[in-house]
């Protein structure tokens, strides 16, 4: 396993993981290169966090050897990893992931083909709605996040949950969402916008819905 930042570079690999922002128009760009530049056995796979894998492979011209490894941030801690296989995707190419994934000790959680696949699906309307009960003054950030640690036993509550994942990585979730279900519940609030555009995207900026000290 090797790191590379020129695709002709990989004209050999057996497996490529691809981690670009979570936008159609940058992925799209980014497997079309992907495609042209690697042999034609390469498998490639996606760390896309809504996106249809369907919709990936569409992009390429081996829509058998296309497949989503969903890596959990921050993903050198994380031990699991949700895979997605796409309806055309080989059972030779599924196996060659999960290889990949057991060499480096990471355990495969394999689902079927859906926007935000089951994660996200689920994850991105409770962020969602999270912020608007802030948004709508029925409770501070914290209070939200302490109903769900206090109450319920998670780790962490969504908005901090969101701090971790990057505030711009979910809104550009919640925005595939939209537009590949077409249900409202996927439509930002205004509060995860307006934190986004001033710079606020979470843990990695220093301020999200939580403030986590200077940077």
């Amino acid at each position: 396993m090797r790191w590379e930042t020129a695709p002709d570079a990989l004209a050999d690999a057996a497996l490529v993981v691809e981690c670009g922002p979570e936008r159609m128009d940058v992925k799209e760009r980014i497997l079309r290169t992907l495609d042209a530049a690697c042999g034609p056995d390469t498998v490639l796979a996606s760390c896309t966090s809504a996106i249809p894998v369907e919709i990936l492979a569409g992009h390429t011209g081996r829509p058998d050897r296309v497949l989503a490894t969903h890596f959990m941030n921050p993903a050198h801690l994380k031990d699991a990893v949700e895979v997605v296989r796409g309806p055309r995707t080989s059972e030779e190419s599924l196996a060659t992931v999960l290889a990949l994934l057991d060499a480096i000790g990471k355990r495969a959680h394999l689902v079927r083909d859906s926007p935000g696949f089951v994660s996200n699906r689920v994850l991105m309307p409770m962020i969602n709605d999270a912020a608007a009960r802030v948004e709508e003054g029925t409770a501070d950030a914290e209070t939200v996040d302490l109903l769900f640690t206090d109450c319920f036993g998670h780790a962490m509550g969504p908005l901090r949950t969101a701090d971790l994942i990057g505030l711009d990585t979910v809104l550009d979730s919640l925005v595939v969402l939209r537009e590949t279900t077409g249900d409202p519940r996927f439509e930002p609030t205004a509060l995860l916008r307006g934190l986004v555009e001033r710079g606020h995207r979470g843990r990695k900026s220093g301020r999200g819905f939580h403030t986590y000290g200077t940077r």
